[in-house]
Formats: C-alpha cells, sequence, structure tokens
C-alpha cells in the first residue's frame, strides 16, 4: 500500500510539475485518478514494458539508452488511452512526463 501512495503522490507531483496529465485542483476525484494512474502503470510497466524492452535492445543499445525515455513515453500514452481523466496532448509531452516522473520516483525513493 505504501508503494502506491508513493507512486500516487509522484503522479501528482508531476502533473502539477508539468502541468500535464491529471488536471490539478486538490479534489478527491483528482486523487482518486492519480491513483488509478498509478495502478494502471505500475500493471503496464510490469507486463507490457519488459517485452517491449526486449524486442528494442538493439535501438536502445544503438542509442545508448536513450531509447528507454520513447518506451516510458509510450506508456504513458497507453495509460492515457486506458484511463478516463488522464490527458496527454502528444507523444512529446508523455517523454517530458516521462523523465520528470522518474526524477520524481528518484528523489522519493531517497528518503525511504
Amino acid at each position: 500500500m505504501r508503494y502506491f501512495i508513493i507512486r500516487t503522490l509522484s503522479v501528482l507531483a508531476t502533473s502539477y510539475i508539468t502541468k500535464v496529465g491529471v488536471p490539478i485542483t486538490f479534489t478527491l476525484a483528482t486523487g482518486w485518478t492519480a491513483f488509478v494512474v498509478a495502478l494502471v502503470l505500475a500493471v503496464i510497466n510490469t507486463t507490457i514494458k519488459p517485452i517491449i524492452s526486449i524486442i528494442s535492445l538493439p535501438i536502445t543499445a544503438i542509442t545508448l539508452g536513450l531509447f528507454s525515455f520513447v518506451i516510458n513515453g509510450a506508456m504513458i500514452v497507453l495509460a492515457s488511452y486506458i484511463v478516463p481523466g488522464f490527458v496527454i496532448p502528444s507523444f512529446l509531452y508523455a517523454i517530458y512526463f516521462s523523465i520528470v516522473l522518474s526524477l520524481i520516483n528518484w528523489v522519493l525513493h531517497m528518503f525511504e
């Protein structure tokens, strides 16, 4: 449960910093949407992302790992199609969202 609370807080913080994703109005619906996004991203990152990462391993090796940001952006776009209320306007915003989300998760995990 603590894992999902940290993920929910990171999705909310990322949405606030990037002004993309979950609309920040600090209501119960916003928290619920962020929780569902965190849950869907956890499921996508556990099931689909490893398969895509293995398939794209040669491209990732050629780009020295930078293609992993594209994969993360694709997973966020997939989550935006699944979760109503989570809107990502373009693929570049998804990549930007994934970079900021990674940084916020890194900072939050430093304090665990």
